[in-house]
């Protein structure tokens, strides 16, 4: 089973919000999911909310993140503790 972490859309009509969730790559875009890990926001100016523990346990499980969530991981700086914890290992 290969685990992406993703955005799964919510909001209506030309009012996105994203959920932040690991899901197995076989799944559609906004269907079922293992776990929510976080939400994003663009409408508020990019507002992203993630739970770091549950991101980096997904991380060091092998999941592999979308360009879009990579980028906004790596804004957060969760992608520079994963690199981190990977370097001393």
């Amino acid at each position: 089973m290969a685990v992406k972490l993703r955005l799964k859309r919510m909001g209506a009509k030309q009012k996105p919000f994203y959920r932040i969730v690991a899901a197995d790559s076989r799944f559609p875009r906004d269907g079922r999911f293992i776990e929510s890990i976080g939400t994003y926001n663009p409408i508020k100016d990019g507002e992203v909310t993630i739970n770091e523990e549950l991101t980096l346990k997904w991380l060091n499980n092998g999941a592999i993140p979308t360009d879009t969530v990579r980028s906004l991981l790596s804004k957060k700086g969760i992608m520079t503790k994963y690199a981190e914890a990977k370097k001393v290992k």
